[in-house]
């Protein structure tokens, strides 16, 4: 995996709710890159909560940046 493709290595119990305010844990990954700023391999992560996954979703999917969503927990399986 190229360097720009490698997600960022963060501890799952840090992990938080990307959402304006939120602050709750994070249960899901949405992984996202501008196609007119990223490279094709470069993936951004955004993370939701429960009640924040679909307005999220829906912020990125509106601008085709949605790439995938996972869990929080396979972030770490992701990068090894």
């Amino acid at each position: 995996m190229s360097p720009d493709a490698a997600l960022p290595y963060v501890e799952v119990e840090e992990l938080r709710c990307s959402a304006k305010g939120c602050g709750a844990d994070a249960v899901h990954a949405l992984l996202w890159n501008n196609p007119r700023l990223h490279t094709p391999g470069r993936r951004k992560v955004w993370l939701a909560c429960g009640d924040h996954l679909e307005s999220l979703r829906g912020f990125l999917d509106q601008r085709s940046f949605l790439r995938d969503v996972i869990a929080v927990t396979d972030l770490d399986e992701t990068h090894g």
